[in-house]
């Protein structure tokens, strides 16, 4: 976001967004434990505040990695091998709320792996680049926005069934973008859950100032 802060220890209402968003996670009783991947430099500092948080069960800091597959595979190796459902979260997404949650984890108990996701609005393009400036590519296809959904987090699992999509990646030598797309590349049918606009993942300075608005909408009882 143009700072040197990374943007999960930017503060929306005088608290870090990661601390945010594991408050907003921790309402939900079924989630039993928290592993909280980040770089190395960031460890100290954010067990330091996952220790103030009083999140109410155990949260790990652990390691994370080059991408965010990386990142989730260290958390999950450190997940007891008994664990029914694993869910998937960004820590900029501070607004997800107990409903959306309660319902994906029951989602992914009957069919094994569900996301949230909102229907684009938009319309979607497929574009080409090559030998064309930086800021301008060519319509290649126009995809059916129908067909369209803009995935969220969290992303929920079966726990056997996300070790498995993950060895079978790392045994491919396969990158993904988020954990679906390795389940999917599994073979497992996925799930999506209406989610929120609301849900937003906070990426750009701007994305601060729609929080602060959400923020004060709660406050104020409007509906998520």
């Amino acid at each position: 976001m143009g700072a040197d802060l990374p943007k999960q220890f930017l503060e929306l209402d005088g608290v870090p967004l990661i601390v945010f968003t594991l408050r907003r996670l921790a309402a939900c009783h079924a989630i039993s434990d928290f592993f909280i991947a980040t770089r190395s430099d960031d460890i100290v500092a954010l067990q330091d505040m996952v220790a103030k948080a009083a999140l109410g069960r155990p949260a790990r800091v652990v390691h994370g990695g080059e991408t965010r597959q990386q990142s989730v595979a260290n958390a999950l190796a450190q997940v007891d091998p008994s664990t029914e459902i694993v869910l998937v979260h960004d820590a900029v997404r501070p607004f997800v709320t107990l409903a959306q949650i309660d319902r994906l984890i029951a989602e992914a108990r009957s069919r094994g792996a569900a996301i949230l996701g909102i229907p684009a609005i938009d319309t979607v393009k497929e574009v080409k680049r090559a030998s064309l400036p930086e800021d301008v590519a060519l319509i290649s296809a126009t995809i059916p926005r129908e067909r369209i959904v803009l995935a969220q987090t969290p992303q929920a699992f079966s726990y056997p069934l996300l070790r498995d999509a993950f060895r079978k990646a790392q045994q491919d030598d396969i990158t993904a973008s988020d954990e679906a797309a390795l389940v999917e590349r599994f073979g497992h049918d996925v799930f999506v859950v209406l989610g929120s606009e609301r849900n937003l993942k906070i990426t750009r300075p701007a994305d601060m100032d729609i929080a602060r608005f959400y923020l004060d909408q709660e406050r104020r009882g409007a509906k998520p």
